[in-house]
């Protein structure tokens, strides 16, 4: 294999190994649902990431073949963190805070997920009883 494969690949593991590692520690270290919610989705997706691009440069220098399921593994990756962070900031959302604890968004505009006249199943009220769905708790069916 050519040495400049060698120093790519090398550099690609030990930057996804330090992203892996600082992901990690964030998830562990952080104090809140919200600071944690950004170690696995941005520096873990990295490390992992650096991972799967040093893989696809070693088949890519050592057989000559281009490595479409590293790619693939990626591209998925990069596409659903923000997704996956995005419902877990939902769910955090509105399980923690009420509209009135929430700052106001401009233009006379309500929060969307509490805009709903009735909460979401699933959801809880203000008064302690959770919405269970027909023919559960605090539901009329």
């Amino acid at each position: 294999m050519a040495l400049w494969a060698e120093i790519t690949i090398s550099v690609l593991l030990v930057i996804g190994g330090f992203f892996g590692i600082v992901g990690s520690f964030g998830l562990i270290r952080l104090k809140d649902a919200m600071s944690r919610l950004h170690a696995p989705t941005k520096a873990t997706t990295l490390g992992v990431g650096g991972v799967l691009v040093a893989s696809m440069v070693y088949f890519f220098a050592g057989e000559g073949q281009i490595s479409a399921h590293e790619l693939m593994i990626t591209l998925f990756l990069f596409l659903t963190a923000p997704i996956v962070a995005h419902f877990i900031a939902k769910v955090h959302l509105h399980l923690r805070e009420r509209p009135d604890t929430l700052p106001k968004p401009a233009k006379n505009a309500e929060w969307a997920g509490f805009a709903a006249e009735t909460p979401a199943r699933g959801v809880r009220k203000a008064d302690g009883v959770a919405e269970t769905g027909p023919g559960g708790p605090g539901t009329a069916g």
